[in-house]
């Protein structure tokens, strides 16, 4: 039987130790795009880049409640739900440069992520591509007799294709263990939801495949949690597949590192109203509010962070090129 359950800030169950935990793991993402905007004009990585800066509440909350044997997929816009899967810097950043050390070997750049370690499946960066994927995996689990999960992240874009319609059909229909999770921005680019689909939440869709569904405020990243923690539980059991909901905003432009407010599809008004929403923000000043973390540990906690992308960069900008020779290997042809 399908739900819908929606999912606000409860401060009751505020956990300090968690919060401080999604913290680090948002401003890690955050400061790891920031410098790849910062250095993208520079031309060393040599791919388009979407960035998800201020939707870093998302992937945070939902891989806090996965295990490293859980399984995810995802879209264009993958940096954050790669670096929060886990998945290798080091080799992010050099598959961003075209280099040997990459995670796709320098073949596949910024909308190409995979890391089998951490349980990254795959991106892909055609809409909807990767969600049958993700189902694929989820059915694979079931077949095996395993208790993991499959997380599928999806744009409000993805539900206007026909292949997410099917893919939860037949995941509701076969119980899988799958996990639609969809980061509803508000845009396709330069369309608004507005003039893309009719006026009611994208959670009925959810609801209308008998996907378990949750609603959430995809900026608070303990409530992000909270619903992945029982969403994850549902799935794992046996009880069939779930969808979330997560509203949230992207701050910079649909693809590059720049800022668009000035284009004209959104207005600089709306902007100002969700950077005020800004997930690591409205987390610092609860975790303020329960002395669990200071200016001083804030501060530390950036410097090392600042160290791993240093690093991190460096490693990739040292590392080779693909040899030529390899450049007919992993080719196919029917």
């Amino acid at each position: 039987m399908n739900t819908t359950t929606t999912h606000s800030r409860d401060e009751a169950a505020f956990d300090p130790v968690l919060g401080v935990s999604l913290y680090r793991e948002m401003v890690r993402i955050r400061m790891i795009e920031e410098e790849i905007a910062a250095r993208y004009g520079e031309e060393k990585m040599r791919c388009p880049v979407h960035l998800s800066i201020g939707q870093e509440a998302v992937p945070a909350g939902i891989s806090a409640a996965l295990r490293k044997t859980d399984q995810v997929v995802s879209t264009h816009r993958c940096h954050a739900h790669y670096l929060a899967k886990g998945g290798d810097l080091k080799a992010m950043l050099a598959e961003m440069m075209g280099r040997e050390a990459g995670c796709c070997a320098g073949r596949g750049g910024s909308m190409h992520l995979f890391d089998r370690d951490a349980g990254m499946l795959l991106s892909l960066p055609i809409v909807a591509a990767s969600i049958p994927v993700g189902v694929g995996a989820a059915m694979a689990m079931k077949q095996r007799g395993e208790d993991n999960v499959a997380v599928i992240y999806l744009g409000d874009a993805s539900v206007e294709e026909g292949v997410f319609h099917e893919s939860a059909n037949f995941a509701a229909v076969r119980k899988l263990p799958a996990i639609f999770v969809c980061e509803n921005n508000l845009y396709s680019v330069y369309t608004p939801l507005r003039d893309r689909q009719p006026d009611r939440p994208i959670s009925e869709l959810g609801r209308a495949h008998g996907l378990h569904t949750v609603e959430v405020d995809g900026n608070d990243a303990l409530g992000v949690y909270r619903a992945a923690t029982e969403l994850v539980a549902h799935a794992r059991s046996g009880a069939g597949a779930c969808f979330m909901l997560a509203d949230t905003y992207r701050w910079r432009e649909h693809c590059g590192p720049n800022f668009d407010n000035t284009l004209g599809y959104r207005t600089v008004a709306e902007f100002e109203d969700w950077k005020g929403r800004d997930p690591i923000e409205s987390l610092i000043l609860r975790l303020e509010g329960k002395g669990a973390l200071d200016a001083a540990e804030r501060q530390a906690m950036a410097n090392e962070i600042t160290a791993e992308i240093t690093e991190a960069f460096a490693f990739a900008e040292a590392a080779p090129f693909p040899s030529i020779a390899t450049a007919a290997d992993n080719l196919y042809a029917l």
